[in-house]
């Protein structure tokens, strides 16, 4: 029999990925707390025994999205010996993933709710932060083990290419054809590779 920290885990869990679902489908604005508890088969109070708020849900979603994504580009980038297999690495998770199931025009969604959110606006923030500081020790390790440069210091690259991601995939989210081939070549722009042989 499971224990009552148990159920409560399951139940929490079963929220965020209805919730999950109804966000990327029909936006965060759309939907409310009422229906993520009616689709996921609880009552609204089994809702808020476990967030205080729909931005504390809304949070718990984007966190989960956030750790696959970043644990995703370290697993296709992060076995990559060279400067060239990192970068090819890089295209092609961007060609399959990059705005897809429409998670970053749910974070941009989401971001305009820290107008009138200084909660929301403080933790996601924060959340951005650990994102980039994420990406940077990535793009260390990456230096490191393939000898590329960086055209900038490494927190400063990881700002660009979150950033750039969260703009192009909030229109690839809308348009999937779109090609990331500015994005790939704004990424050549800011990893460079390895100095050539001899040279000084």
């Amino acid at each position: 029999m499971s224990t009552r920290a148990e159920r409560q885990a399951m139940t929490r869990e079963a929220l965020v990925a209805t919730a999950r679902t109804l966000f990327l489908h029909d936006g965060y604005g759309a939907t409310s707390l009422d229906r993520v508890a009616l689709e996921a088969g609880f009552s609204k109070g089994a809702v808020y025994s476990n967030f205080k708020s729909k931005e504390e849900l809304g949070l718990a979603v984007l966190d989960e999205i956030h750790q696959e994504m970043v644990a995703e580009v370290v697993g296709a980038v992060g076995v990559a010996t060279t400067y060239d297999d990192a970068i090819n690495a890089f295209d092609g998770w961007l060609k399959v993933r990059l705005g897809q199931p429409r998670w970053t025009a749910l974070e941009v969604e989401f971001a305009a709710v820290v107008r009138t959110s200084p909660f929301v606006a403080t933790e996601l923030a924060a959340r951005h932060v650990q994102i980039r500081e994420a990406i940077a020790a990535m793009l260390l390790e990456i230096k490191r083990r393939t000898g590329m440069r960086l055209a900038l210091p490494a927190d400063q690259v990881a700002l660009a290419l979150l950033s750039l991601g969260i703009g192009m995939g909030a229109q690839r989210s809308l348009d999937p054809s779109l090609d990331v081939h500015a994005f790939t070549a704004t990424i050549r722009s800011l990893l460079l590779p390895p100095p050539a042989a001899g040279a000084s």
